[in-house]
């Protein structure tokens, strides 16, 4: 397995690639980010094994890098949706799936609570949809920043763990980063149906 993730699990260029993979993905949801993190986790659980270097991701940075790419990566999402314009006002407006977060989202920070925002980090394209509905909804940058961290942390933590434990647990073997990535997917269709579902009244 490893060796098809290639020498770069070996380079800190794995971080860089990490990074800006999760920081796009915002913008290109079908960006193999989750995946990426989760082979990088478990390349770092196979360290020293198995004729494995040593040289491969530290699980700490990895964690921070992914984190704050997410981070980062919803800022940017939410400055440009606040920024609007004719052209995004429309293409929210014909989105029924934006609409409802923009709602949602907005009555939710509103309330001083936004774990809406840590939910969707692990719905699929639902980190784009609350991102771009908080900015355009105008929520204030101290509403959203801090779920988006915390949102941001939990993930990675979250993907790092299932590759690095996963890895331990199975070795560096195709089984175990299939057996994360369906542990990583059953998280993200459990979020998908927490946010689409109608809000309580």
């Amino acid at each position: 397995m490893l060796e098809s993730v290639g020498a770069l699990t070996g380079s800190p260029w794995i971080y860089a690639v990490v990074a800006v993979s999760v920081l796009f993905d915002v913008f290109v949801p079908v960006l193999p980010s989750g995946v990426l993190v989760i082979m990088s986790a478990t390349a770092a659980a196979a360290a020293g094994t198995a004729g494995v270097p040593h040289g491969v991701p530290d699980i700490l940075l990895l964690t921070l890098c992914a984190a704050t790419a997410s981070v980062l990566g919803d800022m940017v999402a939410f400055r440009l949706a606040w920024r609007g314009g004719e052209r995004l006002d429309r293409a929210i407006a014909r989105s029924r799936r934006l609409t409802t977060a923009q709602e949602r989202l907005g009555t939710a920070l509103a309330r001083g609570g936004g774990v809406l925002v840590v939910i969707a980090r692990f719905a699929p394209a639902g980190r784009s949809i609350v991102s771009l509905g908080a900015g355009a909804a105008h929520r204030k940058v101290r509403e959203f920043l801090p779920w988006s961290a915390l949102a941001g942390l939990a993930w990675a933590g979250y993907s790092v763990a299932l590759g690095y434990f996963g890895g331990q647990w199975l070795g560096a073997t195709w089984l175990a980063t299939g057996v994360s990535l369906l542990a990583l997917f059953a998280a993200g269709a459990g979020a998908a149906f927490l946010v689409r579902r109608p809000a309580a009244h």
